[in-house]
């Protein structure tokens, strides 16, 4: 698989990652032989890179993660943990270096290692941009070197372009899709010439980008495509990528009748992420081996030509881009 540099990390990872997500909660029921597995075929269709949280099922995504680091010590993979949704209240008072020191090393011990490769804040309370005391702590976990290197995962481009302003800031996860398309505005030119990584993350856009459903698809009452569609329990943006799910629904299929023969929808829109400057990694989640490995291949398909390209641009500015681009 093709690599690109992970910003000023010094590692380099495959294009495309692995999202943890699934596997750990939210996402209806994930069996633990089904989650390993996924995992295990990612790997072998040459995932590098895995993103988790320490608050995916209260740790059994990081778990999972760690077991697998196990199993597979010689695959140079690189994983990326979050924290900070530990905090109850969320607030950013909660933002302090103790706290980092307890939710890391929780996360180390799942994850079986003595040094967390990435950490990234989970989607912080705006006020924590603007807080000297909360990146100075990140650089103490650098040097106490409890983790390699530090980045944000932000809810919206204006939040990612005040983590660029932080010189300690070697990542930026943002939601990155064909329905999402605001950060190819300002966030990944500023994220290039900053020389930071960009993680793309909700790539298919919670499924709906796998042109497989339609109005009548229901989901489990554990699934947060059920439960979250008006933000009821965290940021709307997550589920869908904050897109009515009719609208979404009509959308994709318009996305899917560009997608040529022998590839999947859900690959052609990996695809048109891939293709965009400044992106290191896209991390779709997966629930099954057979999702892991098709997921993958997505690196190896052609870049988009640009009638194809514009194309998806068409559609994302007559169907979608009134609905979120002035939100996110």
């Amino acid at each position: 698989m093709e690599t690109r540099e992970l910003g000023p990390t010094g590692r380099a990872v495959g294009i495309v990652g692995f999202g943890a997500w699934q596997i750990g909660a939210d996402w209806g029921t994930v069996d633990d032989d089904a989650a390993l597995a996924a995992l295990e075929a990612a790997v072998d269709a040459g995932v590098t890179f895995v993103d988790t949280a320490d608050v995916y099922g209260d740790g059994r995504s990081e778990r999972f993660v760690g077991e697998l680091l196990r199993r597979r010590p010689d695959a140079g993979l690189t994983v990326a943990t979050k924290l900070g949704r530990r905090a109850n209240p969320h607030v950013a008072s909660a933002y302090t270096l103790d706290a980092f020191r307890g939710w890391t090393d929780r996360s180390r011990e799942h994850l079986g290692v003595d040094t967390l490769d990435l950490v990234q804040l989970h989607c912080p309370p705006a006020e924590v941009y603007s807080r000297d005391a909360v990146f100075d702590a990140l650089d103490t976990l650098v040097e106490e070197k409890r983790v390699a290197a530090y980045g944000v995962s932000v809810e919206t481009c204006d939040e990612a372009l005040a983590a660029l302003r932080r010189p300690g800031v070697a990542t930026i996860q943002i939601i990155l899709n064909c329905f999402r398309q605001k950060p190819l505005d300002d966030v990944l030119p500023a994220a290039a010439a900053a020389g930071v990584g960009i993680i793309a993350r909700v790539p298919l856009a919670s499924g709906l980008l796998s042109g497989r459903y339609d109005a009548s698809t229901t989901f489990g009452p554990n699934d947060h495509r059920t439960f979250n569609r008006a933000g009821e329990a965290f940021d709307v943006g997550e589920t869908f990528s904050g897109v009515p799910f009719e609208v979404g629904v009509e959308a994709a299929r318009e996305i899917a009748a560009l997608t040529p023969p022998d590839v999947s929808t859900a690959q052609f829109a990996l695809r048109w992420i891939l293709d965009q400057p400044a992106v290191t990694v896209v991390i779709p989640g997966a629930r099954s081996p057979e999702q892991a490995v098709a997921n993958a291949g997505a690196a190896r398909l052609a870049p988009l030509d640009a009638s194809t390209a514009a194309a998806i641009g068409r559609i994302y500015d007559e169907r979608v881009r009134p609905l979120v681009h002035g939100h996110w």
